[in-house]
């Protein structure tokens, strides 16, 4: 069944694909942006174009028997397909329509079940129809047509669940004890009734949406989630009504609130982010910020004479240096060139990226340099575009965000464990959905919080996103229910799905450039209004948003600390005591791998 022809198309099955508009098709589908296409003996169409159209389109082909799931959004044009690897596809766009006839025909050909959660989002079942008439055959309960008995137990479990409940176990307990051992299989018994009674959580076309079990379990009762809009930009107008003629700028609470709704226009970052960065204190007058630059300027190239002043000896003689000098140059060479800012060979601006990260090592050498940082200093850089400007910027960032990337790494410890925490309060569900499937450590979240997401979105969208947490509004770690949002909206997909730790991992990484910021924003904060509505919320998640502790008993538990050990400035993080678990992320790549293990010590 894998196996491939020689023109490298799959032997057997059907098949999702989509070719070009330059490429012509059957004529039946001619006017279809898609098309089913059955595999079987099937060579690649060819096109009635030039060999260079041909190697300049290039078709996309999913195989039917892969998908797991797929979501059709953006009023029924966007369609995004999910294989059982966790491979997330990307999204495509119907232009001329919407995917209503691409949902009927897949429809037509493979079974699909809608989420009962999630209206978006339809699950490929795995045939549990079949699975199931061959276990009530095999257990020869019933001498009509097994598949009649089956769909008849499903539609009474609907109607009457507890009759039917208990008719099932009458049938389970003649076989038990009425059948000899040679006639009864226990596994099938097993298999029976694990699936009667969840038969009707995954076939939701057969059962509808007339009710639902709540588990209320002992955590906090949270209220319903409130809107929370987002709103415009900064502009230089209200820039200027902030300020008074000695340049202090006033009402700053008032102006934080109104960056955290909507950001600043661009043109416009490049003074205000010298004050959310700590460059310039918000007192300051137009004298005092003229005052302070020059002592800044100063102080800035007497750190950077301080390396350039190194001679080659010296060098030799300073592995710590000659090491994190040896990483800001591999590092700069690879950050961001394909911006225009950083594109091109003898780019000016790697020179001014890698003079501003040294500097850095001389500012803080206990610290120095590891791999990532030039992820973060990159924006920075392309708004300053001042070689001093940009270094105390960095500063700023980077006294707020430090404890990422310290030896111990004990800062990316605690947000791991403080975003379970807040998972935990929050999505009940899919936090012990995650615990059950090896992913309760959060380590898929590891390069989120790393490098701020600067992998996950556009550069503009970066931007704007750290311009909203460097406000520190509406609570500190708001950037962990900027996870938590994340999560909230994929956990139907992780769920349903039934991701394991590797599928998790993979999805959560496909998801990068392809998470809407404004309506994520607009989850978090509204997630934040209601954990600060909850009844009885844990001091622990009250602490880590900025709320006064009540002093009860906390319910979450904490979990056992992470180790991290530093490995070539990249970084590995362990799990337990017993270190069976190891996670390494390196910045380079953005790549996360994870190993398990078994420590002979423990044994």
């Amino acid at each position: 069944m894998d196996e491939l022809n020689d023109q490298g198309v799959s032997g057997i099955g059907k098949c999702i694909e989509w070719k070009p508009t330059e490429v012509l098709v059957d004529s039946e589908t001619n006017d279809q942006e898609w098309a089913m296409v059955n595999a079987v003996g099937r060579r690649n169409r060819t096109s009635s174009g030039s060999n260079e159209s041909q190697s300049r389109c290039r078709s996309v082909r999913i195989e039917v028997a892969h998908l797991k799931s797929f979501r059709v959004t953006r009023n029924r044009q966007q369609v995004t397909l999910m294989e059982r690897d966790g491979t997330t596809h990307s999204v495509f766009f119907f232009q001329h329509g919407n995917a209503d006839c691409f949902v009927a025909a897949l429809k037509g050909n493979i079974k699909t079940v809608r989420s009962k959660k999630d209206k978006h989002l339809y699950i490929v079942p795995d045939e549990p129809e079949s699975q199931l008439d061959r276990s009530f055959a095999e257990l020869e309960l019933f001498t009509e047509n097994t598949t009649d008995v089956v769909w008849k137990f499903v539609r009474n479990l609907h109607h009457r669940p507890y009759e039917t409940t208990l008719e099932t176990f009458a049938k389970l307990t003649d076989i038990w004890l009425f059948k000899s051992s040679e006639q009864r299989r226990e596994e099938e018994v097993a298999e029976l009734l694990n699936r009667s009674l969840t038969l009707n959580e995954t076939s939701a076309d057969a059962i509808g949406e007339e009710y639902a079990v709540v588990d209320l379990r002992n955590g906090p009762l949270l209220p319903p989630r409130p809107p929370a809009p987002r709103g415009p930009p900064l502009s230089i107008e209200q820039w200027a009504q902030f300020q008074d003629e000695d340049g202090h700028i006033v009402e700053v609470e008032i102006l934080k609130d109104i960056i955290f709704r909507g950001g600043v226009v661009p043109n416009l970052r490049y003074e205000v982010w010298k004050f959310l960065l700590g460059y310039f204190p918000w007192d300051s007058t137009h004298a005092d910020r003229q005052k302070l630059r020059k002592q800044k300027v100063e102080e800035y190239f007497q750190m950077k004479l301080q390396w350039r002043s190194i001679t080659p000896g010296q060098e030799q003689r300073f592995s710590d240096y000659r090491e994190r000098k040896s990483l800001v140059e591999k590092d700069v060479n690879r950050t961001d060139r394909t911006l225009p800012f950083f594109a091109g060979e003898n780019n000016e601006n790697l020179m001014l990226l890698s003079d501003i990260l040294m500097t850095y090592v001389m500012y803080n050498f206990d610290l120095g340099y590891v791999q990532g940082m030039s992820d973060l200093l990159s924006p920075i850089l392309c708004v300053m575009t001042n070689e001093v400007d940009a270094f105390w910027c960095f500063v700023g960032f980077m006294d707020k965000v430090c404890s990422n990337f310290e030896l111990d790494q004990a800062g990316m410890k605690q947000q791991l464990q403080q975003l379970h925490c807040l998972l935990s309060v929050t999505l009940p569900d899919l936090s012990a959905y995650l615990e059950k499937h090896e992913s309760g450590n959060m380590f898929f979240c590891f390069r989120w919080l790393l490098v701020l997401f600067k992998r996950e979105f556009s550069y503009q969208d970066i931007m704007r996103l750290w311009e909203v947490l460097w406000t520190d509004l509406p609570c500190p770690n708001f950037h962990l229910l900027l996870c938590v949002a994340v999560l909230d909206t994929q956990q139907h997909i992780l769920m349903e799905n039934n991701y394991g730790f590797t599928e998790i991992l993979k999805h959560i990484n496909d998801l990068s450039l392809h998470i809407e910021l404004d309506s994520t924003l607009s989850k978090a904060e509204g997630i934040y209004h209601q954990l600060t509505s909850a009844i009885c919320l844990p001091d622990v998640a009250r602490k880590i948003i900025g709320l006064d502790p009540l002093g009860g008993p906390d319910t979450l538990e904490q979990k056992e600390p992470l180790q991290t050990t530093d490995i070539d400035n990249g970084l590995k993080v362990e799990e337990g005591p017993e270190s069976l678990e190891t996670l390494t992320f390196s910045p380079r790549t953005g790549e996360v791998a994870f190993e398990r293990s078994l420590n002979l010590n423990y044994l």
